[in-house]
């Protein structure tokens, strides 16, 4: 049952832009926050693994900016704060990365070390420039999720914040999955 919610408030969340953006023709931006506070309560409850993998300080962190901006929202009635979500989610991923640079293991690391506990100094090196990678790609996508909430349309930034940042991480994903599957993986011990 665990496991079915999970998927679900996954969909929930990565439906969020288009929810924003259908809602609107129905509810007030108000109304809109309240659903964002149901979809944070939801994941956050029910996923500890979310809260590990990202540290009690930047859960905290983060939670603190999704409440501003909900609140944010719930008063002044405007779609800016729903629209903003998206930049927080990648700027606190990027905070995440970034200081497990400074303090290892990296988070690339820790998620390797999951199925390969006895990581080789070649692979911990490996992470950390991945892990390089990933602050890379998450300032780029919250920059461009930060210009889309206030130049764009609506349309564009559903399309980008819905559809685009998914793919362009899908991409990152799968490229070094197979960069590390045919270049790595032979070379490693």
């Amino acid at each position: 049952m665990k496991s079915v919610l999970t998927i679900v408030s996954s969909l929930l969340i990565i439906l969020y832009p288009l929810g924003i953006f259908f809602g609107l023709s129905y509810f007030e931006p108000r109304y809109l926050a309240i659903y964002l506070i149901l979809i944070l309560v939801f994941r956050f409850t029910l996923d500890s693994s979310k809260r590990a993998l990202l540290g009690r300080k930047a859960a905290i962190v983060f939670g603190f900016l999704a409440t501003v901006l909900v609140l944010y929202t719930l008063f002044s009635n405007r779609l800016d704060g729903l629209k903003l979500y998206p930049v927080i989610v990648s700027f606190s991923l990027l905070t995440v990365f970034l200081f497990s640079l400074f303090s290892p293991p990296s988070v690339i690391e820790r998620i390797a070390r999951l199925t390969d506990p006895q990581l080789p100094p070649s692979g911990v090196s490996y992470t950390r420039n991945v892990t390089k990678i990933w602050c890379g790609f998450f300032l780029l996508n919250g920059s461009i999720a930060l210009y889309t909430s206030f130049y764009a349309s609506n349309e564009i930034w559903v399309l980008y914040n819905g559809l685009v940042s998914y793919v362009l991480m899908g991409c990152l994903f799968a490229g070094e999955w197979m960069y590390r599957s045919i270049f790595i993986k032979p070379n490693i011990r």
